[in-house]
């Protein structure tokens, strides 16, 4: 999950509202890709000067995530796990605030092994929402420039190209992964050893994990076994 600034004309007496950090006016799409960068959930349209997290918190996707209404799988063990049931979850960067089913990396103070590796495995998680925006950007020259319309009309410019990306990525693209594996469920049959901790317990959970031998990568331990060895050389030189 992220957010995209879609550039714009400015708007006739919107003042700041439309003026992003990147210093253009913009307005900005929220969006939830898969696997096969296709966007599953959007929401367009809001003030670019907002951030991410409030965007998110005020849109119908938000407001459906936190009333329990979308269609989330039920909790089940990561593979190959005999820990608790984890959520399914929303991999968001650290403009996002941490929840049961928003996940966001680590801060990266005092990062150790653990949590490096935590932080990396999510960034390759989201680098598909990331990928999926410029899949679209580059199809669509349309945002190649500044659109010239009013936020409306750009609005609905940009909900017909996302539709059409979706279409050509179900009749163009390849997904390698299963939809079937993952029943579309309600939110409401959670698990409910897992279902009232906060995101930061979930976030331990996904960490203990991604260093165990059932979810780690075979390579993992000896770059986290490196970096160590880099970081103990580096603090001895200084």
């Amino acid at each position: 999950m992220d957010g995209k600034h879609i550039r714009v004309k400015k708007p006739p007496h919107s003042g700041s509202r439309f003026f992003n950090y990147k210093n253009y006016f913009s307005i900005v799409l929220m969006a939830v890709a898969d696997s096969n960068h296709k966007f599953i959930m959007v929401d367009m349209g809001a003030y670019s000067s907002t951030a991410d997290a409030r965007i998110f918190s005020a849109s119908r996707m938000g407001e459906r995530l936190r009333a329990n209404q979308l269609a989330i799988p039920e909790s089940r063990r990561l593979p190959g796990s005999a820990g608790p049931p984890a959520p399914f979850v929303f991999v968001a960067d650290e403009g996002f605030a941490l929840t049961h089913h928003v996940m966001r990396p680590f801060p990266k103070r005092g990062l150790d092994v653990r949590r490096r590796s935590c932080n990396y495995r999510l960034t390759r998680a989201r680098r598909y929402v990331e990928c999926a925006f410029g899949i679209l950007s580059s199809k669509w020259r349309v945002f190649l420039s500044s659109i010239q319309m009013d936020p409306e009309n750009a609005t609905q410019v940009i909900q017909a190209c996302v539709v059409l990306h979706n279409f050509t990525r179900i009749h163009e693209a390849s997904s390698s992964v299963d939809l079937d594996e993952f029943p579309t469920t309600t939110v409401l049959g959670l698990d409910r050893t897992l279902h009232r901790r906060p995101g930061t317990a979930v976030r331990e959970l996904f960490a203990d994990y991604f260093l165990s031998p059932e979810g780690r990568y075979s390579w993992q331990c000896l770059i986290s076994s490196v970096l160590v060895s880099f970081f103990f050389c580096f603090k001895v030189i200084i």
